[in-house]
């Protein structure tokens, strides 16, 4: 399946589709209410009729699940909750028996504070006390002396903990049970490279790398700016894309990825990274990662007070951005495309219209714009379907450690309940981990026990089944899309050219590769737009769209997109075309 477009330099992921399970929430095949890996081999059909070429595996290693497996505390089983070593080994045989591949979840700037290897640490005369960041009160003796910095958690609250046993304090950039492993000790890498080249040599075909600009940080430890009026500063600029990050990543593709060329994809998810940076990531000269997640575009509506004070995007904003990136990353190094992953909240939600109206119309003009950009688009589960947000009614409802934190303290600083429930409902982790909805059944066809969360009860109309016996569904458009990554060169290798950048209501932009053109249409609003195409799209044949019967305008007149309308026109010139 993968590669029916030939890659120009080789690099099979360039003309691919990844497709993100998160498994506690995809399918569950032994009743118990949690997906699990036998769960998603009953369901690689869906996959594979979808066209897609990965499976990306969220973690499913042993875990206390503090952080729903990215505490890991055994790097190298499968944790009883999804099945075992073995149920792992069918799901690779099946996924590769269908022409696809399969890329794990590497979780290496922390582990669990159940690691052996954490456990090991705790005692000061352990050789492992220098695999953590271990240090010793700031003021004096015991946790009265305060942390060694400033430092504030992702997940609310000091990024330091005591540790009475251990007798000082541990760094966790997020959860208290999730220490972050020290990349200055080699020892330590060298032992997370084994377990990396374990797994590939088991079959794996790559890794998606958690957070992975993130295990470079200053030996300082310096304090950081103050956030706001907190106690907590930002330690960013002494850990994000840090002093030898780069060095880490190429001492990595020398142990672990030299050994096998051709066949990987390695993916580095990178907050607060730069475009600058990223190029300098993704170069191929430098042999770092493949690609990179950058988080600016799904930052836009973030509001003064962060995710939780969401505000409108605006699309001038959100074209800025893509755009930037497009035009950054052309000449030298390669772009991830998503609109949603485990940690956003449903894009349909979000940038689109969920109501009954508009879900299906919205969710295929963003899978479109998105899609049509040059890179490696990531479908995340149900995203297929338009999946939308979840009615959550009260703070009992949430289940994520984000979420929960967050609530928590911004109750304690006074805050006003309802509007902290408002954020959360719009932009918390738990929108996106309701469970797969495959079917109208009380347990939307995921689960015959209780679900871990539960159902969206639009799950009776929202579904696969209903989806695979309706043409014009999101998942036939999904299809499609798919299929013209596949088979059409200036998706995969076109140059991208944003049109109508100052355009509050239409994201317009070509590709164009060896004398084929495309444009790419899409209107973000729930009213029709007029637009007078240039007259060399005139007559430009429709390939794809998302309202039947929208032609191309006659000579001279303007055209007419309607609500969340996606049109893709092809035009060809002279003897290059394909």
């Amino acid at each position: 399946m993968t590669g029916s477009v030939s890659s120009e330099d080789g690099a099979w992921w360039r003309s691919a589709v990844v497709y993100q399970v998160y498994p506690r929430s995809f399918a569950d095949s032994d009743g118990d209410g949690i997906g699990d890996l036998d769960g998603i081999t009953g369901r690689l059909d869906h996959l594979a009729e979808l066209g897609v070429d990965v499976l990306w595996l969220s973690p499913v290693y042993p875990s206390p699940q503090a952080d729903n497996g990215y505490d890991i505390s055994d790097y190298q089983d499968i944790d009883p909750l999804f099945g075992d070593l073995a149920a792992f080994d069918r799901l690779l045989a099946a996924v590769h028996g269908r022409g696809m591949r399969l890329v794990m979840d590497l979780v290496v700037n922390h582990t669990s504070d159940r690691h052996p290897w954490f456990q090991e640490s705790r005692d000061p005369a352990s050789p492992k006390r220098s695999w953590y960041w271990w240090r010793p009160p700031r003021g004096g003796a015991g946790a009265g002396g305060g942390a060694p910095n400033n430092w504030g958690s992702f997940f609310s609250g000091p990024a330091w903990t005591y540790d009475e046993a251990g007798g000082a304090y541990y760094l966790h950039l997020f959860s208290s049970r999730q220490p972050d492993l020290n990349w200055e000790e080699p020892a330590m890498r060298h032992a997370v490279y084994a377990m990396m080249r374990w797994w590939l040599e088991r079959g794996v075909d790559g890794f998606r790398m958690d957070v992975v600009n993130l295990i470079s940080k200053d030996p300082a430890l310096p304090d950081g700016p103050l956030r706001g009026d907190g106690p907590q500063g930002d330690g960013s600029p002494s850990y994000v894309c840090g002093p030898r990050v780069h060095d880490h990543l190429q001492e990595m593709h020398r142990e672990v990825f030299a050994h096998h060329p051709g066949r990987l994809l390695t993916v580095g998810e990178m907050p607060g990274v730069t475009v600058e940076q990223a190029r300098l990531f993704t170069d191929p000269a430098r042999a770092e990662v493949d690609m990179v997640f950058q988080f600016e575009h799904v930052s836009l509506d973030h509001g003064p007070g962060g995710k939780f004070d969401p505000r409108p995007l605006r699309l001038t904003d959100l074209k800025a951005s893509l755009a930037r990136w497009q035009e950054g990353l052309a000449a030298t190094g390669w772009n991830s495309l998503y609109w949603s992953n485990h940690d956003q909240p449903r894009i349909v939600s979000r940038f689109g219209d969920d109501g009954p109206l508009h879900r299906v119309r919205s969710a295929t003009m963003l899978a479109t714009v998105l899609h049509l950009h040059r890179g490696t688009p990531f479908v995340y589960q149900g995203e297929e379907l338009g999946m939308a947000n979840a009615p959550f009614a009260s703070i009992g409802d949430f289940r994520d450690i984000e979420s929960l934190n967050h609530h928590a303290q911004a109750l304690a600083a006074g805050e006003d309940p309802e509007r902290v429930l408002r954020g959360l409902r719009a932009m918390g982790r738990d929108n996106a981990r309701t469970p797969m909805q495959w079917d109208a059944s009380p347990g939307a066809g995921f689960t015959t026990g209780i679900p871990w969360i539960p159902v969206n009860p639009d799950h009776t109309t929202v579904n696969a089944a209903a989806a695979r016996s309706d043409p014009h569904s999101v998942y036939h458009h999904y299809r499609r899309l798919i299929a013209l990554r596949h088979s059409e060169p200036a998706v995969v290798h076109g140059d991208f050219t944003l049109l109508l950048p100052q355009d509050e209501r239409v994201y317009a932009f070509t590709r164009s590769h060896r004398g084929t053109t495309l444009l790419v249409l899409g209107n973000f609003t729930g009213g029709s737009v007029r637009l007078d195409l240039p007259p060399q799209w005139w007559q430009a044949g429709r390939i794809l769209g998302n309202v039947p019967g929208t032609d191309p305008a006659e000579p001279g007149s303007a055209t007419v997109l309607a609500p969340w309308e996606a049109r893709v026109l092809r035009r060809t010139e002279g003897a290059t075309a394909r």
